[in-house]
């Protein structure tokens, strides 16, 4: 998509849909509210839709936003349907997947996994970025509106960098991801509470359950240099999960000394959900995609399988040196 055409699209149509992937992530909320507070920079009508309930960690950056959980039952009436985070329609979920396919207004993707679909009018996709974010501040860029962002604008986008760069430690991270976090905090960005909001705020059983899970449910495999930890329905229900709980917690098994794999597993009422991580030369996505119905980056995939824990437990474990 040429920058004239974007410029035009956004332009000519005044009511925005902005939507984002199921379970969202930091990035996901991040890029909506970035993009929400452009919306209002730019003098447009705007809601954010989000497939489910974001966690409630997350909810305090969307303080001040329009923002509703999608509902099949209503009818939804705007000119630009904004794709933020995600880069296929089975990505929002079975429930809304269908809407943002047969939705007939103009739609916008922005995002950085690779292999986009082609459900949109327009594609813009940067598989390099380090987040969706980034591709937003570098869309803004070409654009020629940095002088738009705003506080409110810097906190959405460090949000999504911060998370998905895990706090600028992967290699995604690059000499632009720098120079955008440096313009941002030239704004007055105080970006330690956002660090803090998002990783200093712990509830006792979320310490609790991520303790269990190191201590109880990791099994490692030092051939392969991996690590499978996994969670019931039953151990999340005993530490009172709350949705967010168990973030980031497959990145313990990346910080153990000679190994560059490992995998999480959460058991859920429709299934079992996979996070896959890796390092250094080893990639995950391709597995994910091939085994689990997933997909994602090259060091982060998800995966999902129907059925119970165990099953899905073997059925990783029959493929373990393929990983």
């Amino acid at each position: 998509m040429t920058q004239d055409l974007l410029r035009s699209a956004l332009e000519q149509n005044n009511n925005w849909l902005i939507t984002t992937h199921k379970g969202p992530d930091g990035d996901a909320v991040g890029s909506v509210v970035a993009w929400a507070a452009y919306a209002q920079l730019c003098g447009k009508n705007y809601l954010i839709l989000f497939p489910d309930q974001p966690a409630a960690y997350l909810c305090p950056f969307l303080e001040g936003y329009q923002w509703e959980v999608f509902q099949a039952e209503k009818h939804y009436d705007f000119d630009l349907l904004f794709a933020l985070d995600y880069n296929a329609p089975s990505r929002v979920g079975q429930e809304m997947s269908g809407f943002v396919t047969s939705y007939p207004a103009m739609k916008i993707m922005l995002d950085h996994h690779p292999g986009p679909e082609a459900f949109c009018d327009y594609t813009i996709s940067h598989p390099k970025a380090c987040s969706t974010t980034e591709v937003i501040f570098q869309t803004i860029e070409e654009l020629g509106q940095l002088s738009l962002i705003n506080l409110d604008m810097a906190k959405g986008l460090y949000l999504g960098l911060m998370t998905d760069t895990g706090s600028f430690r992967f290699p995604s991270v690059s000499a632009y991801t720098h120079q955008m976090t440096a313009h941002l905090l030239s704004l007055g960005l105080e970006q330690h509470q956002i660090h803090e909001a998002v990783y200093d705020v712990n509830s006792v059983t979320r310490l609790q359950l991520r303790g269990f899970a190191i201590a109880e449910k990791l099994k490692l495999y030092p051939m392969q240099r991996l690590g499978i930890m996994s969670l019931s329905k039953e151990e999340l229900k005993r530490f009172d999960y709350q949705k967010g709980d168990t973030e980031g917690l497959v990145n313990v098994i990346l910080s153990i000394e000679g190994f560059d794999a490992g995998v999480f597993l959460m058991e859920t009422e429709e299934g079992v959900k996979f996070s896959f991580r890796s390092k250094g030369s080893r990639f995950v996505n391709a597995f994910a995609q091939k085994h689990f119905n997933g997909g994602g980056h090259q060091y982060a995939a998800g995966g999902f399988q129907n059925g119970s824990l165990a099953e899905a437990l073997a059925k990783l474990e029959s493929l373990i040196d393929q990983i």
